[in-house]
């Protein structure tokens, strides 16, 4: 897990970075290859894994942040994906990053392919986690991954079902490990996103659980020659793989990884895995397209 000596994803402080009248707050740890990640629905700097993110500063410069009026970022609130891929190019402009490898994951991978589709020239790899594509998918979520997200205080089981998978005693226990770690920050840790906020965002956004193509997305990703890979947990019950098969035989440059025995947070569950299978994609497409300006 990362360096030795390193500053780690639980001991790096939060830095806020001015953009368009409001502060997002946003952390970065590593010095490669610069690697920016948008979260989950409910999500913020502190709910991914440290050990995905220890693990991918290895290779990577790794930037988290939070959503406009989420967390510790101030501004207006706002869950759809056109919303969430502003913030993206806001933090990049302020930090003064040019052009990057985006990550999302769950809502976040929503907000990502309207980043590489609205702004393409700024988007060198595309990595989607325990996310859809756009427009309507033949399978949805189950009742209860809904069920489970909507609640002000998850427990264990609550997360077990939503990113993990019960019915594997394997995966149970990477549940339970992988909530533990999630706690060994003490300090300078962004709150949780109010259960008000959020239900309102929902209300408004309708897009949590699912990915309006309302901006010609579908079409762009199945033509566009940037590397597009696609991390799934075999049972997603949130956004299930299934929704991805067709379109590996369509999408230009899809590359589709399955992993089993998990669910949405499948990098939650294989840290080290999922982080060495982004590295290794990146590196190989970079040997045939590069980080060119």
């Amino acid at each position: 897990m990362g360096r030795a000596g390193a500053v780690t994803s639980t001991d790096v402080r939060t830095k806020f970075v001015e953009v368009q009248h409001r502060q997002l707050a946003y952390r970065s740890i590593g010095n490669g290859i610069d690697l920016i990640l948008c979260t989950r629905f409910r999500g913020t700097v502190d709910t991914w894994d440290p050990a995905f993110l220890d693990e991918l500063a290895v290779r990577f410069r790794v930037i988290t942040f939070d959503y406009s009026g989420t967390g510790r970022s101030t501004g207006e609130a706002n869950y759809d994906p056109k919303s969430l891929a502003r913030d993206v190019i806001a933090l990049a402009d302020g930090l003064h990053i040019n052009r990057f490898v985006l990550g999302g994951w769950s809502l976040g991978g929503h907000a990502a392919q309207v980043v590489a589709t609205v702004w393409p020239e700024r988007v060198a790899q595309l990595i989607l986690v325990g996310t859809t594509p756009p427009g309507p998918n033949l399978h949805g979520p189950t009742p209860a991954f809904s069920a489970c997200a909507l609640r002000p205080r998850a427990t264990l089981d609550d997360e077990t079902i939503l990113f993990f998978e019960p019915m594997s005693a394997e995966s149970r226990e990477s549940a339970a490990v992988s909530r533990h770690r999630l706690t060994t920050r003490k300090k300078d840790r962004s709150p949780d996103v109010p259960e008000d906020l959020y239900m309102k965002l929902l209300q408004q956004s309708s897009h949590a659980d699912s990915f309006h193509d309302d901006g010609g997305y579908l079409d762009h990703l199945e033509r566009t020659a940037m590397p597009i890979l696609v991390i799934s947990g075999d049972h997603d019950i949130g956004f299930p793989v299934e929704n991805w098969f067709n379109l590996s035989r369509k999408w230009r440059s899809l590359l589709l990884t399955v992993l089993p025995r998990s669910g949405n947070g499948v990098h939650h569950q294989y840290p080290k895995l999922v982080a060495h299978i982004i590295s290794c994609f990146v590196q190989y497409e970079r040997l045939g397209a590069g980080l060119r300006d």
